[in-house]
């Protein structure tokens, strides 16, 4: 490389290709350990995106194809197809993905201008409005008793017809993080819960490799400095420290801080969700504030809200304190005394 070292800025759609490479690995170990129903979610979901985005885009007089090749339509979808079961009826799929592109992207004038984080704000827009499918999570192929084929899927997601004498309890089971919370209330110890055949070493079986898949891609993206290091240092490092207080404080009713960095969208949250530039603070400092309320929020959430997860909920509640933590972290103009 010659003088003068000077490295051209990335593109939006190269900087929107790189993220989506960097949760392959986390969908392909979706589809290993809970079947093909994340890839017809995805697929459905991306169709959607683009489909609503096109339509928003001719509706507001913008050129179409360069916006629809930016790539940010199809990451709001995979993102908001991880967070949601995967066996979800079609309908729902496309009434949260058109909603994220609709109303929380364009509503606010498009990408760059949104304040919420699109697909956060879909999955909170479908899990208020369709709490029970929103609970009918896959069980691990390992455990569940019942498998369904690609086939078995479509027909489910589409025409919801399982095969015959199969129930959908035969394939669904509530997350690791909801069976916790559901079996505390029932009085029993961690040590018993944390033994049912869905839990692995630190979280859900599969889980865990999803959670290690996402934090390899994350990495990945600190490597091409797609993202930096504050907003995942900190939101992990809040969710493991007071995890771990209450672990210490009452080992019989909270699971350690490794359990809750495994298990949930902790890891997705971390790398992918909550290290959003458009809908995050921009100032270091200010991403250490912003990831650590996150991380705080989260926690309290998922012990003691009604909700399986709180990273949604978390990352939509920080956003709104986005324009404070901005102005306050601000670094004082050259010259100017504070």
């Amino acid at each position: 490389m010659s003088s003068p070292y000077l490295s051209q800025p990335s593109s939006v759609s190269m900087i929107m290709l790189k993220v989506l490479c960097a949760m392959i690995p986390a969908i392909a170990a979706d589809a290993w350990f809970f079947g093909p129903a994340v890839l017809v979610t995805i697929c459905l979901a991306s169709i959607t995106a683009l489909c609503v985005e096109a339509l928003m885009l001719q509706l507001r007089n913008r050129p179409v194809l360069p916006f629809l090749m930016d790539g940010s339509a199809l990451l709001t979808a995979w993102l908001l197809a991880l967070s949601i079961p995967p066996m979800g009826p079609w309908w729902m799929i496309v009434t949260g993905t058109a909603f994220a592109i609709a109303i929380s992207k364009h509503l606010y004038g498009g990408l760059g201008n949104n304040p919420f984080n699109p697909a956060m704000v879909g999955y909170a827009v479908l899990i208020i409005s369709f709490p029970v499918q929103m609970t009918q999570w896959l069980a691990p192929e390992s455990v569940a008793q019942a498998h369904l084929g690609l086939g078995e899927v479509l027909d489910y997601m589409f025409f919801h017809i399982l095969p015959q004498g199969m129930n959908l309890d035969a394939v669904t089971s509530a997350t690791p993080l909801d069976t916790l919370k559901t079996q505390l209330h029932m009085e029993r110890p961690i040590g018993e819960i944390l033994s049912m055949p869905i839990y692995g070493a630190m979280g859900g079986k599969g889980g865990e490799w999803m959670a290690a898949a996402y934090l390899a891609g994350g990495l990945y993206l600190l490597q091409q400095r797609i993202i930096t290091w504050q907003v995942p240092v900190a939101f992990l490092a809040s969710i493991f420290a007071i995890s771990g207080l209450f672990h210490l404080a009452d080992s019989a009713h909270h699971a350690g801080p490794f359990f809750h960095l495994a298990s949930g969208a902790s890891m997705i949250g971390a790398f992918f969700i909550l290290t959003d530039p458009v809908t995050g603070p921009t100032t270091p400092k200010g991403k250490l504030l912003f990831a650590t309320g996150a991380g705080i929020l989260t926690y309290l959430i998922r012990t003691y809200g009604n909700y399986p997860d709180g990273v949604a909920f978390a990352t939509l509640l920080m956003n709104i304190c986005v324009p404070l933590i901005d102005a306050y972290t601000q670094p004082p103009v050259f010259g100017k005394k504070k």
